[in-house]
């Protein structure tokens, strides 16, 4: 098995390359269609369809956002939790769906990126739902965990003869300091998460915005016990924001 590593619009993205194919391990960003395309075959060397499955580890712009491309693209089966494709449904899904691809640009402006067309419809019917502890199809060296937290369907993924694990945002670098991700839309579920990932005691930890991590690098205890005890998303912001303005404490309600 080969992990291959390129660089993304605002993040890593991850290419395994095996006796089945190649899968990716995250959706990535609209943005990064073109640079996966041209990654495959020009510098693999492969055509578009030994892309066998693309996995999708939360519904995030930069995760999900080249997903449905690349699979009309390559055929490649794709594959989610059963709750990612009702996060941005309904009034306020659209809308926070609307926030964080702003978000996407703002953190791309940070990088000093342009602006790049990264809208993408915000559900899709997955071909495969998986579960906690399941092994993927046709890549079956590799186990789905459900880690939730960030969102309510995060899903890691370990690759379990070498004990490599890819986490997708449950461990975000603040400041060269690593810390939670925003937003924690679930803070008991998420700390459960990190405290689960900490016994697995992996050999490294791949994230899509951090470099590379042994295990020994991340103080779980510590990320565990600066983790949020509130929600930490668009809406808590927006009414503590209002709270604040009208002279009220967010416990007064």
């Amino acid at each position: 098995m080969q992990l291959r590593a390129i660089a993304g619009y605002i993040e890593n993205i991850y290419l395994v390359e095996d006796q089945a194919g190649l899968m990716l391990l995250d959706g990535c960003s609209r943005a990064d269609v073109e640079t996966v395309c041209h990654y495959i075959r020009d510098e693999i060397g492969l055509p578009l369809t030994a892309l066998k499955l693309i996995v999708v580890t939360h519904m995030h712009p930069d995760h999900a956002g080249g997903a449905r491309l690349l699979q009309q693209r390559s055929g490649a089966l794709l594959a989610c939790h059963p709750k990612a494709p009702g996060w941005y449904r309904g009034i306020a899904g659209r809308a926070a769906h609307a926030i964080d691809v702003a978000l996407t640009w703002w953190v791309a402006g940070k990088l000093g990126k342009p602006k790049r067309h990264i809208w993408y419809k915000p559900s899709f019917e997955p071909d495969i739902r998986l579960s906690d502890e399941q092994r993927l199809p046709l890549f079956a060296d590799w186990q789905v965990l459900y880690t939730p937290g960030h969102t309510d369907h995060d899903l890691s993924l370990l690759h379990l003869p070498t004990g490599q694990l890819y986490v997708a945002d449950l461990i975000v670098s603040v400041k060269k300091q690593l810390t939670s991700p925003y937003p924690v839309c679930h803070p008991n579920q998420y700390k459960r998460s990190l405290w689960r990932v900490s016994h697995l005691n992996p050999s490294r930890v791949y994230c899509a915005h951090v470099k590379p991590l042994l295990d020994k690098d991340i103080d779980y205890d510590a990320l565990i016990a600066q983790a949020p005890a509130l929600p930490k998303n668009h809406w808590h912001s927006s009414k503590i924001r209002i709270y604040r303005a009208l002279g009220l404490r967010p416990n007064q309600h």
